[in-house]
């Protein structure tokens, strides 16, 4: 049997309750953030090469594939 010992932490400090008292203030300072659309999810088959030239393209200007996507759909079908 392994002789293991347990320590049991220290009365909190005067600093923990000074930085939880500036954390609730943050907590209740923040205004809630307005509700989005709710979205649903789509799954799309497309051919590997076009996959790799749209993987590449969001890579170098740094956006994501779902939001690239997501914005040629919007443009298509919001025009209607």
């Amino acid at each position: 049997m392994s002789s293991k010992k347990v320590s049991i932490g220290g009365k909190p400090s005067a600093k923990k309750a000074a930085d939880d008292t500036a954390a609730d203030a943050w907590v209740g300072s923040r205004t809630q953030d307005a509700p989005k659309e709710p979205m649903k999810r789509l799954t799309i088959d497309i051919p590997a090469e076009l996959h790799s030239k749209l993987k590449a393209d969001c890579a170098m200007r740094g956006r994501k594939m779902a939001d690239e996507v997501r914005d040629l759909l919007t443009e298509k079908y919001r025009k209607s």
